[in-house]
């Protein structure tokens, strides 16, 4: 089973969010159709970036990774943003 670290766009006011699931697709159409509550308001979304993981613990641990300063400098650079 692989787990993902990803990272949404928000259409309506550009800002990212930074989550992890085990089932990618589902996530993001959950996203997209409003069923998560930290995101309801930003409607609509795109994935802009993910990373697969091998454990539950590592994706956890990279979400937290991305949420820092320096997580942030990171996407900002990998993503041109």
């Amino acid at each position: 089973m692989f787990y993902f670290t990803y990272v949404l766009k928000s259409l309506k006011d550009q800002k990212f969010y930074i989550g992890w699931t085990d089932n990618l697709t589902n996530r993001f159409e959950k996203h997209n159709k409003g069923l998560v509550n930290a995101t309801k308001t930003r409607l609509s979304f795109k994935i802009v970036y993910y990373e697969v993981c091998l454990s539950k613990e590592g994706a956890i641990k990279r979400e937290k990774q991305l949420k820092t300063g320096f997580g942030r400098a990171y996407l900002k650079r990998r993503l041109s943003v």
